[in-house]
């Protein structure tokens, strides 16, 4: 979830700035772009360089850095933020944030910032319970920020109580989660299937395919991003899942179809992007085949059809989405096999097309859906052709 966002993360006069350290080391390590903008206060509790070594980034203090000659833009950095975590957030910030006193750096960029903003408090806990910061905490969650409540334990004070700031690894789970209810697919479970399938001939041979699974897990990716629960069923592939979903691998068109099956009935949203085989030998063989001097028939069967057997189990409520990979009199086998296997879309590629096919990191796709609607796409890097199928899906859902 933390993926590639632009994070500011404020840092006020507190004791516990010494977690920034810690909650900075985080969210670099979950991926986000972090930069610090530490207050007066808070440079007394934690140096700029500390923050500036584990952030990769300048660490901001002033509007003019007399050092350096550089000026603090604060309109560009709100501007720039996708959220601002404000960890520690001190009572006097509180306060400010709450009347719109704008004395420093950091709440010059509060108020030109349009992201979400989140604040974890750290302070002792008379003046956390006090009404004034009371009434503060309603004032900017009014305004539509988002408090992370501190926890209860020993403070700087000696005394014990409400006032610890939420400890990193609490901070960082709590944005995950709020970024992730935001997200359009939030709530819903959703099954894709990528790469090929290998049906043995024997221990050393197979009947495979091309497919590399690029775009099945460019879709799954796209997927998680979006906030679905995303389970991925891969064939034989060297692709690997840049976000966190869960990922049963399998060999075979009949072990993907277990796999599928087993969990259709609990999906909101599946994606056929496999490219399963048709055939599989009738019989495998036990030992290697030798090279003979006479010729070799292999004698095929019909694999089990995935697609086929889930559009007849489909539920109202599920959406079912197959791919088609023609090489010829493409869209009439598309829009036949939509009708078919009971669909809410088909997205069709062509072998005739230049960037569309197996193994290649661009794709050119056509989209049916239901009432046979057909909107084609020019050649993309998979990655967008993913964010191109997700929309069409929203489209149903919404």
């Amino acid at each position: 979830m933390l993926n590639n966002k632009n994070i500011i993360l404020g840092v006020c006069g507190s004791i516990a700035a010494y977690k920034s350290a810690v909650l900075v080391r985080l969210l670099v390590k979950a991926g986000a772009n972090v930069k610090v903008i530490l207050t007066p206060d808070g440079a007394n509790f934690i140096t700029p360089l500390t923050l500036a070594t584990l952030s990769k980034n300048p660490v901001y203090t002033q509007y003019f850095e007399e050092e350096t000659g550089v000026w603090s833009n604060h309109v560009e950095l709100g501007l720039w933020a996708d959220l601002i975590i404000i960890a520690p957030i001190s009572a006097n910030t509180l306060a400010k944030l709450a009347t719109g006193i704008c004395d420093n750096l950091l709440t010059a960029v509060y108020l030109s910032a349009k992201c979400l903003v989140y604040v974890a408090p750290a302070m002792d806990l008379d003046m956390w319970k006090h009404e004034t910061t009371q009434n503060n905490i309603q004032k900017i969650t009014g305004f539509g920020n988002t408090v992370i409540e501190p926890g209860t334990g020993e403070l700087a004070s000696g005394l014990h109580g409400a006032g610890r700031m939420a400890e990193p690894k609490e901070i960082v789970s709590f944005l995950e989660h709020a970024l992730k209810k935001s997200m359009p697919f939030f709530g819903k479970k959703v099954l894709v299937t990528a790469g090929p399938t290998y049906e043995a001939i024997d221990p050393v041979r197979f009947i495979g395919n091309h497919s590399s699974g690029k775009m099945g897990f460019a879709l799954a990716d796209e997927l998680a991003k979006l906030g679905a629960d995303v389970t991925l069923v891969a064939g034989p592939t060297s692709q690997k899942a840049t976000e966190i979903l869960k990922r049963i691998d399998v060999v075979s068109a009949q072990n993907m179809f277990d796999a599928c099956t087993a969990i259709f009935e609990q999906t909101d949203i599946t994606v056929m992007c496999a490219a399963v085989a048709d055939y599989r030998p009738k019989t495998i063989s036990n030992q290697k085949i030798k090279k003979q001097d006479s010729d070799f028939n292999l004698e095929l069967e019909k694999t089990v059809d995935i697609l086929a057997t889930l559009g007849k189990n489909k539920k109202p409520h599920q959406i079912l989405v197959g791919f088609a990979l023609e090489t010829n009199d493409e869209e009439n086998y598309a829009k036949g096999k939509l009708e078919k296997k009971n669909l809410d879309l088909v997205v069709l590629n062509s072998l005739n097309d230049k960037g569309a096919g197996f193994k290649s990191d661009t794709n050119k796709i056509t989209i049916f859906n239901k009432a046979l609607e057909r909107r084609v796409f020019e050649v993309k890097a998979k990655d967008e052709v993913a964010k191109d199928i997700c929309n069409a899906i929203l489209k149903i859902i919404q």
